[in-house]
Parts: structure tokens; sequence; C-alpha cells
């Protein structure tokens, strides 16, 4: 078999075992990216009886809320049901983006363990994009079958299960078995072989056995073991001498946790045959990779429109304002029956200000990072290659984390917008090439420029943040005289623009030594001031990024 077809066979088997006990084994995470393939193996769980969840849902529509007409009609407040009141099966879309919040709350119900199922549909593009730890823990099966499916791949349904899954009994040695093996591959989560315990009692449950046997073992191991391992199994050495008898008994000592494992030698051998070939590269576990994407890197904004919901809060309306009209029915529920003696000729429910809760909602906008670089005789002279190479591994680094870059250049009298805000590597690396160097330093020409791009920018919803790269020396004014004294001062004047607009600014000192007036005009940005270290371009972007998190 193929190792294709072999992946979309461990695909079938996965989904075999969890029809057949959905609520036991609570879910799995299918990475695929929206096909056909994907629709006809989803439409294989329809059985289930699934509801679908976006990622930006609310805590109403999850754990329920106010019913407003029941409310209105008795007077008292009445809750209606959420989608995690009662067991069922619910399919996360782009699980990938999923926030740390939801996460944490379909965590908590599903350590409930009264018969939630969670199907992950994890759509990353980029090996980094992948679930939250808190989710890739608690889901068993990884579905990530390679290439097309084949033609005759179908999942065979294990029909009605005579024996209950938690009534298959499992040893001592059993559980012992799939800990060792864990702890072999690098798992450090208990949960995982204890979920790889419940995988192997739904599989013996579907060939109708009441207790657990080697196969049910192997089969638990290569469905929940590969994914997770973070490193190969250490091979013991071949001459090592036999460990020594009791002469007591006459049996041998054990040497190891490992010796006790049950034709362990088997399955270690088959859950290693299912390893990713790229382990020892460095192998992320699923789910665990850190997230670039989805939540933005520019800065959260406050408001009454739109982004993600927010708790309501007391206030008035002021016509721009809007009202969250269940916070308000909750907060004014309660008091109806003394409100009620007070004025028993008034009609409808009895709502004072004091009631009155007002919407909230954050927006976290994309962050746009504006280099302007000093092209400069002056700046060429010191060190602007390694400058380029910095800012290209810089870059690299913001396209990974989906920020927008934009790209000036100044030398000479004038500054140059090279790059407009784009989120392409490979544009702006060849940008950045052909780079010239040579003429004056018109520094505060560029950072009038860059001004203009960033308040632009702004009003269209992104972050801008200025990294100017220059060795300080400015001798070109605003008017196109070469004037140092004059050049300098209009490069404070723009620096205080800068921080009256609140734009956070980073400046990296290219010439030979620090320069204290370079310092110092950083300080007039209220910006962080970076002094380019004597080394290579990847320690420079050690550095910047440090800076820019700080």
């Amino acid at each position: 078999m193929t190792p294709d077809a072999d992946s979309w066979a461990r695909a079938a088997l996965c989904l075999r075992l969890l029809l057949s006990a959905p609520g036991y084994l609570a879910g799995a995470s299918i990475r695929m990216r929206a096909s056909p393939d994907r629709d006809r193996l989803l439409s294989i769980l329809q059985p289930l009886n699934m509801r679908r969840i976006h990622p930006s849902i609310s805590d109403e529509q999850l754990f329920g809320g106010l019913d407003l007409s029941a409310t209105l009609n008795y007077s008292q407040v009445i809750e209606n049901k959420g989608i995690l009141s009662d067991p069922r099966t619910m399919v996360v879309g782009m699980a990938e983006r999923c926030g740390g919040d939801l996460a944490a709350k379909l965590a908590h119900q599903m350590d409930r363990d009264i018969g939630h199922c969670l199907i992950a549909l994890d759509e990353g593009a980029e090996p980094d994009e992948t679930l939250p730890p808190a989710l890739a823990e608690r889901l068993p099966f990884h579905i990530a079958p390679e290439g097309r499916m084949p033609k005759d791949w179908r999942v065979v349904p294990a029909g009605t299960l005579s024996v209950t899954p938690a009534a298959v009994s499992a040893s001592a040695t059993d559980a012992e078995t799939l800990v060792l093996l864990a702890a072999q591959f690098g798992i450090d989560s208990l949960r995982v072989p204890l979920m790889a315990l419940r995988v192997a009692r739904v599989h013996a449950a579907t060939h109708k056995r009441t207790s657990l046997e080697q196969t049910d073992l192997e089969v638990a191991a290569c469905l929940v073991f590969p994914h997770r391992a973070t490193r190969l199994p250490q091979a013991e050495p071949e001459n090592e001498a036999p460990p020594p008898s009791n002469p007591e008994t006459g049996q041998e000592a054990e040497s190891d946790a490992s010796s006790r494992m049950p034709e362990g030698d088997m399955l270690v051998e088959a859950v290693r045959a299912l390893l990713p070939p790229d382990l020892l590269a460095g192998l992320v576990p699923a789910g665990t990779g850190r997230r670039t994407g989805g939540d933005g890197a520019g800065q959260k904004r406050k408001g009454n429109r739109r982004g993600r919901p927010l708790p309501s809060r007391p206030g008035r309306l002021d016509g721009r304002s809007r009202i969250d009209l269940i916070a308000t029915l909750r907060a004014a529920a309660p008091w109806q029956p003394i409100r009620r003696e007070a004025q028993p000729n008034t009609p409808g429910l009895l709502i004072r200000p004091s009631d009155i809760r007002l919407k909230r909602y954050v927006e976290q906008s994309d962050r746009l990072l504006i280099f302007t670089v000093d092209a400069s005789g002056s700046a060429a002279v010191s060190r602007l290659n390694e400058a380029k190479g910095a800012v290209e591994l810089l870059l690299a680094q913001a396209y990974a984390a989906r920020d927008h870059v934009a790209l000036i250049s100044f030398r000479g009298s004038t500054a140059d917008l090279l790059l407009p805000p784009t989120r392409s590597l490979v544009q702006t690396k060849r940008r950045l090439a052909s780079l010239p160097g040579g003429g004056g330093t018109p520094l505060a020409t560029g950072l009038q420029h860059a001004l203009a791009l960033a308040t632009q920018t702004r009003s269209k919803g992104l972050t801008p943040t200025l990294i100017v790269l220059t060795d300080g020396r400015a001798n070109i004014a605003l008017d196109g005289s070469t004037n140092r004294t004059q050049a300098m001062e209009d490069a404070e004047q723009m620096a205080h623009v800068f921080r009256a607009h609140g734009i956070q600014t980073l400046v990296i000192d290219m010439s030979a030594r620090p320069q204290a007036t370079l310092k110092a005009l950083a300080g007039q940005f209220d910006g962080q001031y970076l002094p380019l270290p004597r080394a290579d371009a990847q320690a420079l972007t050690g550095a910047v990024s440090a800076a820019l998190q700080g």
C-alpha cells in the first residue's frame, strides 16, 4: 500500500471509531483545505447531527442567555439553552484561527466528560498555523490524509455496539504499556495515553470483545501517538550485558520500564513507521505550534460598532452607542415585582436609566511596518548592505506574522516610496536588493514621506510602526537646502509630529559608532534606539525583534 493510500486507510479507521462512540472519544481534528475530498469525508459524519460553530461565536450562543419573549410575558428572568447545554457534535470551521478564549471554553466543556464531540477543521496553510494547544491535546485523532482520495475509499460502518466501550476491561499492564510508549516518543501529557486507552476500548467494542488485546493497543497507538511524537525512541546498545539473575528465585531482574511492555518492540516499530519524515529536523507536535496569524498584530481598538464583542457596560443613550437589549432586560427583570408594586397601573416592562447596558466591541487591526532606509553616501560607506540583509530577515518574519510592509528610501534631496503597503515578500526583497546608495541625507524628507503614508494607512484601519535605518548625519533640510543644523532641526520637528500621532518608532543606528545625536532623536520620537551591532544580520534581526516586542 502506498503512503497516500495508507493515510486514507487510517482516516477511514478514525472515522469508523468516531462514528461508533463520538461522545466517548470526544472528537478529531481534520487538517484539510476546503475541497470535494473534505466534503465527502464530512458527509460520512452526517449521522452525528453536527452543529457548526464559528470562531467568533458569542457566549450567549454557546451557554445560553435570556429568553426575551418569555421574560417579557412572565416578568421574570427565563433563560434559553445554548449549544453546549446538551451533549452534541460541534464542528469548528477555520479552527486554526480559534482564539484562546473560545478554545478554553470548549476545552472546559470537554473536560466535563458529558458526551460532547468536537470536529475541528484545520485549514492552516503554513506548518505553524495549527489548532490551539488546549483543543489539540483533547482530540485523540488527527486526520490529515495525503494525496487524492482513492476511488475505492469508503468507511465501513461498525453498526450498533453490542459492548459499551466503558465496559471493556483493561488491565494495569495495558495502561502501563501505553504510558511507557508515550514516554518513549517524548509525549509528556497524561491525557494522551488516556485517550489512547479509550480508542483501544472502542476498537475492541467494535469487534465485540470485552477485554483488550494486543491488536487494540497497536491500533490505538498508531492513531493517537505519531502526530504528537517529539523524538525517536532511544535504541538499546546491542552489546549490553544481560541483567543479573536473582539467585533466590532464578528469575532475571528487570532492567528498565520498557522491558515490562508486552511485545513493546512491535508497538514502538508500529508507531515509528508512521512518524513524519521531518521529526529529527525539529518536530512541532500537532496543535502546539505558535500561531502567528489570525488575531492581528496591531492595536486593539474599542468601540460600539464592530469587532469582537466585549461584556456590556452601564451607560446612557447618546444617539451613537448601541444598546445591549438582552443585558438591559437581564438587569431590569429582577426589579419588576418591586417596581410593579410602586406603579401598578403602568403597562409593560418597567425599565430605569440605571438598567441601560451598552454594547462594546474590540477590533484588532493589522500592523504595517514602514521601513525608512537611509541610502545616502555616508550610509553606504558604513553598513548599508548589512542593513539590507537584516531588513530582509525582518521581512520574512513580518510575512509569517501577516504584517503589511512598506519601503521608503531617502538619498540626495528626495525620498521615494519604493514599495507601497503589501504582503508580497518576493516583491519586497526585489526592491530592497536594487536599492542604490549615494548622495546627501534628507532625513526629514524621508520622515515626512513616512508620516504621510502612516496617516493614510491608519485611516484605512492599519496600525503603522516606523523603523528608521540611518547613520543620523542629516545634511539636507526640508526646503532642499544643504544645511546640517537646519536638517537636524527639521528631523526633530518631524519626530515630535510622530510622537503626537502616537506612532511606535524604532531607530536603528547604522553608523560605525553609536551617535549621541541619533539616540537623542529617538528620544524625540519617544521610541526605541538600537545601535547596529557588530554582528551578522541574524543577530541584528533578533535584537530588532526583541525591541519591537518589548
